[in-house]
């Protein structure tokens, strides 16, 4: 899984943001992501679209499994520190044909510093061509990102006015800086952050081959385990919603 929108800048601006205290301590994790494309049934629809809501192809899930793990690694991205203690999901299939798997879930997370989260996927928002929302609430701020707004960060200081965050701005964070392609006038898109993806994947083959163990040791990029992370988290998922939607720890 290329989890490609992690290569936006923006992205690691907020990681860097959270590392450096300027949000405070995390206190709460909002997720979102939700299209309509699926709104309807199956009937006639293309194998790029039937072999997700087929479980001898897609195995236990569906909305979860395909746009919900994007939620989940990404929340690692920036909360690298944090780690899902326990969740509970319920999921739904709003359209029959394709039950057991889901078109419609939401997971609750209680994290192990004592965060609270929320994750809301679907497929069905009739209308939506597809959007991603990143919240992250602080003790002292708040920072928001969208992928349909890749550009601009919201950055919330309690008692202060609201502030828009652009990308390739000379007040940005280094991480941040270091790794956008198109400076402030141009508009980032998903192909530049695929290509920074690209790129760190690069850099872990050369070091790989030069056998430099201490730069892959620090080295961001999603690989093999960020994979099996998310199966481990759709697993957890599949498991509390099969209980009729119960907390379960995360295992």
């Amino acid at each position: 899984m290329t989890y490609g929108f992690t290569g936006h800048p923006l992205v690691h601006q907020m990681a860097a943001m959270v590392a450096n205290g300027s949000l405070g301590e995390i206190r709460i994790v909002d997720l979102q992501y939700t299209h309509g494309f699926n709104a309807g049934d199956d009937v006639g629809a293309p194998e790029a679209v039937k072999w997700r809501t087929n479980p001898a192809t897609s195995g236990p899930t569906f909305v979860l499994g395909d746009i919900g793990t994007h939620l989940y690694y990404l929340s690692e991205v920036v909360l690298p520190h944090m780690k899902v203690q326990r969740l509970l999901c319920d999921r739904h299939s709003f359209i029959a044909t394709r039950a057991p798997l889901e078109d419609h879930a939401t997971v609750l997370t209680h994290y192990d510093n004592g965060a609270r989260g929320r994750l809301w996927v679907t497929s069905v928002n009739a209308g939506n061509m597809g959007s991603q929302r990143y919240r992250f609430v602080g003790s002292k701020a708040s920072i928001e990102w969208s992928d349909s707004h890749p550009d601009q960060l919201l950055y919330d200081v309690q008692g202060e006015p609201n502030r828009i965050l652009h990308h390739g701005m000379a007040y940005l964070e280094p991480e941040s800086l270091a790794i956008d392609r198109m400076g402030g006038l141009h508009t980032e898109g998903l192909g530049d952050s695929w290509a920074n993806i690209y790129l760190w994947i690069a850099q872990a083959i050369a070091a790989a081959n030069r056998h430099d163990t201490a730069f892959l040791s620090t080295h961001h990029y999603p690989g093999i385990k960020a994979g099996l992370e998310g199966v481990r988290w759709l697993e957890n998922c599949v498991r509390s919603a099969d209980a009729g939607a119960t907390w379960v720890d995360f295992v």
